[in-house]
Order: structure tokens, then sequence, then C-alpha cells
């Protein structure tokens, strides 16, 4: 409510600042969806996903915004069956087909995964997670082709942050780490004001024993989003990185003399 709500005005003057009421509809559900994910949010993605499901079953990019928040939070068995369901209806869909090869992947069944991902190129799905699902698929694989299928993705959208910004996510998850921080600074140069790439990058130069720089990076996160736990847990590792790296210098001081 609008900070006039709780005055009293004439008949007249409350009509002028009477405001309309918020319509949470498909397209509002959609919106929070979005948002949601690019906070790194995915739980609540997930949610709001649901819920435009309510208002529209028939809306595909909600079916597979579903499958990608499950894949996400690793819940690959789930996001399977739900990409399932979800190409009963949209079996020509090129990023809900993008997104089971990704589930496929990661459970370990990578000539299914490969077959899907073929697919959602067959079906002319030329989109940055299409390409991005197809590195995520040959990253499983460990070949070398994946970096081209992540370098055809962040072309398609060279000056959105939020594509090197997942492409880091998937490179952390296989733990190739140099490649996730350079992409996470990528990202951060398209858009220094988001919290989850800040995050990212803290995680990154966590895992290469960047102790102070991830502290950094952390606190920059956590000052822009007071309100993700998972910043609070990277910031809690990486003081005891820190710790221990101190600790382990003055040891070799020591030992030195």
């Amino acid at each position: 409510m609008s900070r006039f709500g709780n005055l009293e005005f004439a008949d007249e003057s409350r009509e002028q600042f009477r405001e309309t009421p918020l319509q949470k509809d498909e397209a509002f559900y959609l919106a929070e969806a979005k948002a949601a994910f690019e906070r790194g949010r995915f739980e609540q993605g997930l949610r709001a996903y649901a819920k435009v499901l309510e208002f529209n079953p028939q809306n595909a990019a909600a079916w597979t915004g579903q499958v990608r928040m499950l894949i996400e939070l690793g819940e690959y068995r789930e996001a399977k069956l739900w990409a399932d369901k979800a190409l009963e209806s949209f079996p020509h869909e090129p990023e809900l087909l993008a997104a089971k090869a990704v589930a496929l992947g990661r459970s370990g069944d990578l000539k299914a995964a490969m077959a899907f991902s073929d697919a959602s190129i067959e079906e002319r799905g030329n989109t940055p997670y299409v390409w991005l699902a197809r590195g995520d698929v040959l990253l499983t694989a460990e070949e070398r082709r994946a970096d081209y299928c992540f370098e055809k993705a962040l072309a398609l959208a060279p000056h959105n942050w939020f594509f090197p910004w997942l492409a880091s996510r998937i490179y952390s998850f296989y733990k190739k780490f140099a490649r996730a921080l350079k992409l996470a600074q990528q990202a951060l140069t398209l858009d220094a004001t988001q919290a989850v790439i800040w995050l990212q990058l803290g995680r990154c130069q966590l895992a290469l024993g960047l102790a102070g720089q991830a502290q950094n990076s952390l606190a920059q996160a956590r000052q822009m989003d007071s309100e993700c736990p998972e910043t609070d847990g990277a910031i809690v590792e990486a003081a005891n990185l820190g710790f221990w790296a101190r600790l382990s210098g003055r040891w070799r001081h020591w030992f030195q003399k």
C-alpha cells in the first residue's frame, strides 16, 4: 500500500490517490519466476513457474522453467520426470528438449542426453540456453567441443550478463573453476550490480584458493543482497580458508628460520 493509504482525504482526493490493485496473473508470476532465477532463488522460481501453470497449463516456457529450476536445485530425477510430462504436450520445444538433455547427462545417461541435445538443435533451437545445455552435456562426456558450444551461446546474447553467469555455474559444477572464474568475471563486466555474479565469483575464487579475493567478492554480494543464505555460508568458508592460509604461512616462515 502507498504511503497515502492511511491518510484521510476528501472523496475526490481519495479517488486521486487510490491504487490500482496489482493483478497477479500469468504474466505477473512469469515475471516473478524470471526475477527469482536471476537472483539465484531457485525454490522461489519453481513455485512461481507452478503458479504460471495454474493460470495457463499450455505455457511451454513455464514447463521448461520448472525443469531448469529442478536442475539448478540438483533434483535431476524430478527434472527428468517433469520434462517427460511436459514433452507430452510440447514434443518439439527446443529448450525443453535441451533441459531434459542436461537432466539426463547429469544423471549419467550420456547416450540419451546426446540424443535429446541433438533433437533440441534439430528443432531450430538456436537460443543461448540450447547451446549452454549442449555444452553441459559435452562436459559430461569430457569433450573439448564443449567450449565451442559455450562460445556460441554467449555470442547469441553478447550484452546479457545472465548467460556468462549460467555458463560459469555449469563449469563450476564440473569443477573447471579456472574457466568458471573467467566467465564470472565476464558477467561482471556486463553488470556489476548483480549479487549473484559476485557470489559466483567468490565461489570460484574460493575453489581456487584465493581466500582474500573471495572475501572481497562475497562482501560485495552480501551488501547487494543481504538475504541470501548461500552468501553467508560462503563467507564463513572464505574466512576459514583465509585462517588456514595464514596459519600455513606462519608455519612455513617458522621452518625457514
